[in-house]
Formats: C-alpha cells, structure tokens, sequence
C-alpha cells in the first residue's frame, strides 16, 4: 500500500545493509511517518511490547526477523531458544507471535548454528510474503460480501472496529482488504471507523489508512455503532482478530463483542477476517482459553493527540486519583459471527465450517 505515493510494507529489509530490520513507528502514526531501523532482537521485542508494530500478521512476521536479529549475535541452541521465549513473551493474545517463532524453530532447530542466520531471513521472509499473498486472497473472497450490496446509486456502507488494515499485516490487511478491492473496483464503498478507545488505533490508524488511498470514511465515536445500525445505516461490520479458535470464537480489540450483539439485534451480518495463521486449533472455548492481555492503565486515563497549536501532546482525562483497567480485547463467541472470511475462501464461524477449508486439521 502506499503513503503520500510511496509503497510500503509494514516490514521489510534495510535496502543499504540488507540484514537490519525497518518498520513504520505506529505510535507515532498519523502524526509523523517514522521509520524505524531494528538492529537487536532487544529493540523487536521492545517494538512489540509497546505495539510501534501491532497486529497479529505483523506481530508474528517482526518476531521472525527478530529471531533472525538474535542469529547473527549467538546462533547457539540455548540462545536461540532463550530469545525466542523472550520474543514470545512481549504480547499474550494474538496467536500468530508464537505461531510464527514455532515455524521458525522447526527450520532452525535441525541445522547447524553456522547455517543458521541465512536459513532465518529466508524463513521469515517466506512467512511475510505468504502474509501478504493470504490478505490479498482475504480481499479477493471478501469483495463479494460488499458487492452483494452494491447498486446504481447506492452507498454501501461498513463498519469496522480497530485497525486490521495493512499497518496490521505486511501489506493488504484483513478487514480492509476486501474495502480497498471494492474502492478500487469504482464500488462506492464508505466506511464508519470505530474510534476504538482507548489507544484509538481505529481514529489514527484505520482513518489514516483510507484517507492515504482515497476510501470515504467518517470516524465516530465507539457507542455509536449501535444507533447507526438502528437506523439502517451500516450494511455490514467487517473486523479482523488476533486470535479464532477451532469453533468460531474470534478475539479482538476490546469492544468487539459489543459491536457482535449490537449487529445481531439489528440483523446486520458480521464478519471477521482472519488468515490460518491466527488460527488457534488448540483452543475450543475462547472465553475462558484465551489469555487476555492487561494493558496499562495510563492508556484509558489519558489521550495523545495534536492540540491546536499543531504540537502532539498527551493529557490527562480522569481525576487524578481514579483507578482504570484496561483490558486489551474480548472475545465474540462464534453464534454471533456471520462468518469467517479466510486466504481459502469464507466460512460459517463452526468447527464444521473452519475444517470444511482446513482439511488437513482434522
């Protein structure tokens, strides 16, 4: 996708060294596209952990080429396996992190430690072009659920929650890919972008994202999503997740659930993007399963952003002495999914859907 004209993948290669590791600063996003130079599995981790990379694809992919960073200061087994269990450590929920460090190990574990970096750039590069081929095919078995809509005339209008664009992934996203097939296909094609509070990566993010590529948006508040589709102003919600279980139950940026119930009262269909990599096939019951990450407190009790003298600046939102919890994402259980849209086609959110395209897991 691109900014300002410029392609970009959310990570990729230093094109001087060809070894270090660049990516886009997301906590700095909209504001200030900052680019990012990793040279230490130290600094991945530190870029995972306070989410200047987040989402699920993309999570997994800078953890592969952080474990490849570790390579080239100690390729022994017993550093090996230490950083990629500290790598694994830097966020709970989202499956891909330690989906993509076990296919790394299971390449890396056989081979001599002298074989071993050059092996690992060439996996990890393998896991983010696979990422971005699975988004693109993700946007391909979407568009029809947008076209359905589509008429002479006639707006077709998506609510999505959180940013599961391509600054979520490697490039494409999940959710959005199938909106930015659709734009590009001339659908007049609006989205209404959850602010999703409270880091807002839906008012920074997700609108940053298609304001760059041209797609009509309007960003509303995080309560709103219910009235609008009460009035029959959402078509369809589309969001992507950080973690599906073999029956359906999708994990998501917190509030999800609550967008679930709202669409299903009002009858609007509600679809989650997901790749097989977030997948989680050891997981029936996302409830209770799926450890949900507990983020500081700060990030409710106060807001970042651009005040009026055009300075980015961070203030406080509650009194002082006021405790907050801040629980990272719920989890949506599967009778109130749609379905799921996948690299291989879309699918009822069941156990019998997800093997009817999976075969191979039983």
């Amino acid at each position: 996708m691109k900014i300002d004209g410029t392609p970009y993948r959310s990570v990729w290669l230093d094109e001087q060294d060809g070894w270090s590791v660049r990516i886009l600063d997301q906590t700095k996003l909209p504001w200030t596209v900052d680019i990012l130079r990793l040279t230490t599995v130290a600094a991945a981790a530190h870029a995972i952990r306070s989410m200047q990379v987040r989402g699920a694809p993309l999570i997994g992919a800078v953890a592969a080429y952080g474990l490849c960073l570790a390579l080239r200061a100690d390729a022994s087994p017993e550093a090996m396996e230490r950083d990629a269990a500290m790598l694994g450590a830097t966020r709970p929920t989202a499956v891909n992190l330690q989906w993509a460090l076990d296919r790394m190990l299971a390449v890396l574990r056989p081979v001599a430690s002298a074989d071993r970096v050059a092996l690992a750039y060439r996996e990890a590069a393998a896991i983010a072009d696979e990422d971005v081929a699975m988004c693109a095919a993700i946007g391909r078995h979407g568009l029809g659920l947008i076209t359905d809509f589509a008429q002479p005339g006639r707006r077709v209008n998506v609510l999505t929650h959180c940013n599961a664009g391509w600054l979520a992934t490697v490039d494409w996203g999940t959710a959005l890919a199938p909106i930015y097939l659709a734009h590009d296909q001339g659908i007049d094609v609006h989205v209404w972008v959850d602010e999703t509070r409270p880091r807002n990566q839906g008012a920074l993010l997700t609108a940053f994202e298609l304001g760059s590529h041209g797609v009509q948006h309007t960003v509303i508040a995080d309560n709103a999503g219910g009235h609008l589709m009460q009035h029959g102003m959402v078509d369809l919600v589309i969001v992507g997740t950080d973690r599906v279980t073999r029956i359906g139950d999708v994990a998501n940026k917190i509030g999800t659930y609550l967008k679930a119930l709202a669409a299903r009262d009002n009858m609007v269909p509600f679809w989650v993007a997901v790749p097989s990599s977030t997948i989680d096939w050891s997981v029936s019951d996302g409830v209770r399963e799926i450890p949900i990450e507990e983020r500081a407190a700060t990030e409710v009790t106060t807001l970042t952003g651009r005040g009026m003298d055009g300075a980015v600046t961070t203030i406080r939102v509650t009194p002082s002495d006021s405790p907050a919890a801040n629980p990272a994402f719920d989890v949506t259980p599967a009778r109130l999914v749609t379905g799921l849209i996948t690299e291989r086609g879309r699918c009822a959110a069941t156990a019998e859907g997800l093997r009817g395209l999976f075969p191979e897991r039983g």
